[in-house]
């Protein structure tokens, strides 16, 4: 179950595995209750696998997070279509943990309880006819003040899907708490880029 690909962790790669901030490692670092050490000239820090291992079973911290490290994404949409294929595509093709919701309210739901690295969020989500304009939508508005102000969700990033806006109108969307953004119709491999650019910025 403990398979990785090397022995020492960066505090991101810690952070994903407990499903905690990465702040929260530094902490544990920092005082001493985690092992590790510091690349010189660097503030850098660096964790053995051995002595993580270590730490989780003294503090009762699940596994989960190590069975093969894999990248958990939820996929939030309500065009069932669409998460039917995302969800196919990137649990089997790009071996992803995959969880979907199709509202607000599930999307709170799931991501408490699943806490994911990765949301891909419809900005149309619940807008049905009355004409919302993207990422004004309560929905979507909810979902992304949800993620920010809960301290487990820290690590999560967040992109935008869209197949009404222009690519300046969703690259506008960082400023709003976006992480990335992807214009529909997609292809898969732009998905998987988009995903694994998003992770890659946890350090």
């Amino acid at each position: 179950m403990l398979s990785f690909d090397k022995d020492v962790l960066t505090t991101g790669e810690v952070a994903k595995i407990c499903n905690v901030a990465p702040r929260t490692v530094s902490k544990w670092f920092d005082t001493g209750v985690l092992k590790g050490y510091r690349i010189p000239g660097s503030k850098d820090r660096r964790i053995p696998v051995s002595q993580l291992v270590r730490f989780m079973k003294e503090h009762g911290i699940p596994f989960d997070g190590m069975a093969g490290g894999k990248t958990r994404v939820l996929i939030v949409d309500d065009e069932q279509e669409i998460v039917d294929v995302l969800s196919k595509v990137l649990g089997e093709q790009a071996n992803y943990e995959v969880r979907t919701a199709i509202n607000g309210f599930q999307a709170g739901a799931e991501a408490e309880r699943f806490k994911p690295h990765v949301m891909l969020l419809d900005v149309h989500l619940g807008e049905g006819n009355n004409g919302v304009t993207a990422a004004t939508g309560s929905d979507v508005r909810q979902i992304t003040n949800f993620v920010r102000s809960d301290d487990d969700l820290q690590l999560c990033k967040i992109i935008a899907m869209s197949g009404k806006l222009t690519d300046a109108q969703l690259n506008g969307m960082k400023t709003q708490g976006f992480d990335g953004y992807l214009k529909k119709p997609f292809a898969v491999r732009q998905v998987v880029e988009a995903i694994e650019q998003a992770t890659s910025l946890v350090s």
